[in-house]
């Protein structure tokens, strides 16, 4: 590994990681910082935390991803920030890759990340993650989180990006429950972003959007040829789309309620 010049700062946003944190903070352990804002796990993932002598760990109330992965990025020291989900984790030719690319004369400010996903412990090769890409490696003084979204946040990059060839490891799904949990969750964050944008609940979207999203994944994006693992991440996905509809079909009689009671 090239002697690091350039210092780096790798952030992690968790709740309720324990058995997926342990392997991301020990990829990680060649940055120069390690900082976790954890939104008070009851698992022991703090406690984990507190005690890594490597880790600088604040407990801060989650919101949503967006504002807590911004108030995240305000805590690190050094400008070039590696930022993951506690179930990522960065093999060693990613970190040769990543050093030498903070320490070279390129004049990038961010990289996109490809990622291997991990069913249990096998790899999902298909199901609509193949071209799947995130920005993981940016400097900090080049980026912010868009404040226009509150799930899947989006990066906004100032200045030019490029790709990193090496993949992060994804430890997507664990168990049925747990990930049925965080789809769930998603579809609930993704309806309060959408009813802030005023976007209608209708019929027709709870009929049709939670079918095409299961056809997309298993049939357009390959999921069959995961078998019935590729079975299991695309119904899923789509029972957080039909959650998705629920939310929003809540959140308009609810802010009707709201409005009928303080009609004069």
């Amino acid at each position: 590994m090239p002697n690091s010049k350039e210092k780096l700062s790798a952030l992690i946003i968790t709740y309720n990681e324990i058995g997926y944190i342990e392997k991301c903070i020990e990829s990680i352990s060649f940055a120069d910082e390690i900082i976790v804002v954890d939104s008070y796990s009851t698992d022991g993932t703090y406690e984990y935390l507190a005690n890594h002598p490597k880790v600088k760990v604040i407990q801060h109330p989650f919101s949503n991803f967006t504002s807590q992965k911004a108030f995240t990025l305000k805590q690190a020291s050094n400008d070039w920030v590696l930022f993951l989900d506690a179930d990522e984790v960065v093999t060693k030719k990613l970190e040769t890759e990543i050093t030498t690319t903070i320490n070279s004369d390129n004049t990038n400010v961010a990289y996109w990340f490809y990622r291997k996903f991990m069913f249990q412990d096998q790899t999902l090769n298909y199901s609509g993650w193949q071209t799947d890409k995130n920005y993981r490696l940016f400097r900090r003084s080049k980026a912010q989180f868009s404040d226009k979204k509150i799930v899947h946040e989006t990066l906004i990059i100032n200045g030019s990006s490029g790709i990193l060839k090496e993949k992060l490891t994804h430890y997507c799904y664990k168990d049925y429950k747990d990930y049925k949990g965080k789809m769930l969750k998603y579809g609930r964050l993704k309806a309060k972003e959408a009813f802030y944008r005023e976007k209608k609940f209708t019929y027709l979207l709870m009929l049709t959007k939670p079918t095409w999203k299961f056809f997309n994944h298993f049939f357009l994006r390959l999921g069959f040829l995961d078998g019935k693992r590729g079975i299991t991440i695309s119904y899923l996905n789509a029972l957080g789309v039909l959650e998705y509809c629920k939310e929003l079909k809540c959140l308009e009689k609810k802010n009707e309620l709201a409005y009928y009671l303080v009609m004069p």
